[in-house]
């Protein structure tokens, strides 16, 4: 029985570790891993799914970047779009996923060790690189969320370099968070990707963001997003009670703190 059937299990699981600094540890995710069947960060697939089938054709080619033990993977695979490939930094969420996958019969899908920092595959090789939470990560102890750490600038544009990499011409990079635009566009907005930017929220209480960059792409109104210095807008405190109490809480009131 999995978090999502035994309220205990869940409310055990959802409280996150002392700190956040936890997350930037691999051995804190492979013991975590060890007895963590499933937990979904941000909300499961089925409440972006009508976005994801929108934008991801059936016989797209999708990388899965940080697939944990989330069921993401799962619920394109039902809907059709096979051609998947999930990686994690954790060797122990990668077997785990591996047993998972194969139970179920998803022997299409492949499951490798791989650091999101260093892409392992040759350039222009996927349609689709998806990322829900995964990048929150690399935000974590960074500072001033509008002047972030020189380390955290370098690891997020690794990553974002090696999606860009990997990514097809007019590939799609798809990100699920709770980073809002007015953080992530100084990113995605960097002179040497070719991406234009859109985004659509959902979700009740967060408001979520679905991120959607196309490469090649790229248009005179994304340069000037990208020069533009919004303020935040106040985030909502009409959320879900068990929102509230959530590990997703918990980690992006750390890693998105507001002056």
């Amino acid at each position: 029985m999995d978090a999502d059937q035994n309220p205990k299990a869940s409310e055990k699981k959802t409280i996150g570790p002392p700190t956040t600094s936890a997350y930037l540890d691999p051995h804190y995710w492979d013991e975590r891993f060890s007895d963590e069947e499933h937990y979904e960060w941000l909300k499961d697939y089925s409440h972006f799914r009508h976005l994801v089938q929108a934008h991801i054709k059936p016989n797209s080619s999708v990388l899965e970047l940080g697939c944990g033990n989330s069921r993401l993977s799962e619920g394109l695979y039902n809907d059709g779009i096979t051609a998947i490939t999930c990686i994690d930094l954790s060797a122990v969420a990668v077997e785990k996923m591996q047993e998972r996958l194969l139970l179920k019969g998803y022997k299409e899908v492949k499951v490798l060790e791989a650091d999101m920092l260093d892409l392992p595959f040759s350039n222009d090789c996927f349609d689709v690189v998806i990322e829900k939470a995964t990048m929150e990560v690399l935000f974590v102890n960074s500072g001033d969320p509008w002047n972030p750490q020189p380390e955290t600038v370098t690891k997020v544009m690794a990553m974002l370099e090696g999606v860009h990499r990997v990514l097809k011409p007019d590939g799609l990079f798809i990100s699920v968070s709770f980073g809002q635009p007015h953080f992530r566009r100084p990113f995605f907005n960097a002179p040497q990707f070719t991406w234009s930017v859109e985004w659509i929220t959902f979700g009740d209480g967060f408001h979520y963001f679905f991120y959607m960059l196309r490469k090649g792409k790229r248009s005179s109104a994304d340069e000037e997003l990208s020069q533009s210095h919004d303020k935040p807008l106040v985030p909502t405190i009409s959320m879900f009670h068990e929102e509230l109490e959530g590990e997703d809480y918990i980690f992006r009131t750390n890693i998105d703190e507001m002056d």
